[in-house]
């Protein structure tokens, strides 16, 4: 027996030798791109028009921004048609003068600034008001299913329709919530005309629209962690505080990641909230990265397109440079994303 199995053994060995002589002398990998295409062809034309969409879609524009950001474009130098005469577009290549002037000057830096504490504002509270209610509904409580779906109300009704709502609760002269401080003898609160009280208000009402989701998404994770884990920590005396910490946090690790990754994009470039409440104002009070963009392009005059691109660029640089840190510290903790 012994003798068969070194023979089996040192044969096994050989094969494994040839294997790697032929593999390494052909210099392809096992199946390649030619095998894929012809063992999968059918998945490829499935994806390939899926593909092509977003490549126009996503694609064409980022390629058309990054271009438009290098030159001096504005509205009275693009291509356009005035009646029947054309009108060539006659703006120039600059280079990197417009991240410069956006990175040296004071307006970029303040919007920025702003905008930070903007997204850590809403995705910090947003995440610990989303699992505290998480942790709620996780229990069996009498109407847990009547309160599931009250919470998760706000993220089914339209945003723009949310964000109207919310601006007439705040009028400051027949607003609801004025009127109940008038009940109490207190004074109207400007809510929106005040540049510290507008900032308190937009993250308010963004905070409200993004719970249901951090709520949702906790509460599966939650969900998924084995109850035995809680009776034997109990059993063994921990009190609930030791459970949420050796419990609770390790087994939604891989939930809040996404979660925050998620949330952090999303209110970053949260347009329709400060757009629509506030429109950035009262002056420059509330504009985030993403409204003064739109504003470069749309409402100054003349609209500033190589500016506008500008920023989308430098919007986009920043978050990607935050996802790529964020990746490396998860895999620093030993998660993978």
């Amino acid at each position: 027996m012994a003798v068969h199995t070194g023979q089996s053994v040192a044969k096994a060995a050989g094969d494994f030798e040839v294997a790697r002589g032929r593999s390494r002398g052909t210099g392809k990998p096992p199946g390649g791109l030619r095998r894929s295409l012809s063992t999968h062809w059918y998945a490829w034309a499935m994806v390939a028009p899926v593909v092509a969409v977003i490549g126009v879609i996503v694609g064409y524009p980022l390629v058309r921004g990054i271009y438009l950001s290098l030159t001096d474009a504005n509205e009275r130098n693009v291509e356009r048609n005035i009646g029947v005469n054309h009108l060539p577009a006659t703006y120039e290549f600059v280079g990197l003068d417009n991240y410069a002037d956006a990175l040296t000057g004071g307006q970029f830096l303040s919007t920025l600034g702003w905008t930070l504490v903007w997204t850590v504002s809403c995705v910090g509270l947003t995440f610990v008001l989303g699992l505290t209610l998480a942790n709620i509904l996780n229990r069996r409580i009498a109407g847990r299913s009547a309160y599931r779906m009250m919470l998760i109300l706000p993220w089914a009704v339209p945003g723009f329709v949310s964000v109207f709502a919310w601006r007439f609760l705040y009028n400051e002269d027949r607003g609801f919530l004025n009127k109940l401080l008038a009940g109490g003898g207190i004074d109207a609160v400007p809510w929106l005309n005040d540049p510290t009280w507008a900032k308190f208000s937009v993250i308010a009402v963004n905070i409200w629209l993004g719970v249901p989701f951090m709520l949702v998404a906790l509460l599966g994770g939650l969900q998924s962690i084995p109850g035995e884990m809680y009776e034997a920590a109990e059993m063994d005396g921990a009190g609930p505080w030791q459970r949420f910490r050796h419990i609770t946090m390790p087994g939604l690790r891989s939930v809040s990641a996404t979660v925050i990754l998620l949330s952090t994009i999303w209110t970053f470039n949260m347009f329709p909230v400060i757009f629509l409440l506030t429109r950035g104002g009262p002056g420059e009070a509330t504009q985030i990265l993403v409204t003064q963009a739109y504003k470069f392009s749309f409402e100054i005059s003349p609209r500033d397109f190589a500016q506008s691109s500008t920023w989308g660029v430098l919007i986009l640089v920043l978050l990607m440079i935050f996802a790529v840190v964020y990746q490396r510290v998860l895999r620093k903790q030993g998660d993978t994303w």
